[in-house]
């Protein structure tokens, strides 16, 4: 997708500007860089973007929170790593950052990552209303009532039985949904959008959420290690609830396509066509990584 490579050297291109090494240890910086300039779709901030473009506004609006949400994405991919957590040792096709540095480094430069992600936030040259709306719908979509809870939760879903359909979609809701539906509504703030359009752009952002969620788990299933760049399988033999574990791989794959359905009627709602938006749900659910 073209202009999603556009938007990664937007993004990356940013990354280097607010995370320069100036008054940090070197060694924190080489961390925080090495999980940061690792690869990655950057599907976050290409969705703060892609909203942009989709009103016509100037990307430059969204410089900060593009690189705030990918700082927090890399942060938590850091963490979730270490052997407290999954334990996985390979990310991206490369030693996961505690492997090439020590847990404590890692543990460091996730704290780092996550910190500074708010001061970049509170940097931004906009008016100070939209600044404190955008760290508020961060901090929600970040923490305990977002990503980290849905982590604990996922966490405490392991190698249980009892887990419902239910639980399931509400862990990954915030999990993996919340920072996508934030990289929507934060895009919707920064382009002064209809509050209907709004609200559809979060109601697409939810349904995104639990489509990159089920696609991710049938990768775990019948995904290729090479091109995914970690482990394939790991969702099992960690037993870990997943789509195709509750409803066969066949039936996940019918709630994929449920969710896309539902996420193309929200943006067929918008008071303005969406043909970028309509793209990166294309992508996000035949990506085959």
């Amino acid at each position: 997708m073209k202009t999603l490579q556009s938007w990664k050297h937007e993004v990356e291109r940013s990354l280097d500007v607010f995370n320069e090494r100036e008054s940090m240890p070197d060694r924190l910086h080489d961390a925080m860089m090495y999980s940061l300039e690792a690869g990655g779709k950057r599907i976050r901030p290409a969705l703060v973007y892609a909203v942009l473009e989709t009103y016509d506004r100037p990307l430059s609006l969204g410089a900060e929170v593009a690189a705030a949400l990918e700082m927090v994405h890399t942060y938590s991919l850091i963490h979730d790593d270490l052997p407290a957590m999954d334990d996985d040792d390979v990310r991206r096709g490369r030693p996961t950052n505690h492997r090439q540095f020590d847990e404590a480094t890692a543990i460091l430069a996730g704290d780092a990552l996550l910190t500074d992600s708010f001061r970049i936030l509170a940097e931004t040259k906009l008016e100070a209303h939209k600044v404190v709306e955008l760290i508020g719908l961060f901090s929600q979509a970040a923490g305990s009532r977002g990503m980290v809870g849905g982590q604990l939760d996922d966490m405490l879903a392991e190698k249980r039985a009892d887990v419902s359909l239910e639980t399931l979609q509400s862990i990954h809701e915030r999990k993996t949904g919340a920072l996508l539906v934030y990289a929507l509504e934060a895009g919707a703030v920064l382009a002064d959008v209809l509050p209907s359009d709004r609200a559809a752009l979060k109601a697409f952002g939810r349904h995104l959420g639990i489509a990159f969620q089920i696609q991710d788990d049938i990768l775990d299933v019948e995904g290729d290690e090479a091109v995914i760049g970690k482990r394939v399988g790991s969702d099992e033999q960690n037993d870990k609830t997943t789509y195709p574990k509750l409803l066969g791989l066949d039936g996940a794959k019918l709630a994929l396509a449920r969710e896309v359905e539902l996420a193309e009627a929200e943006l067929t709602s918008l008071s303005v066509k969406a043909p970028l938006l309509q793209a990166m749900l294309d992508f996000i659910v035949k990506r085959n990584h």
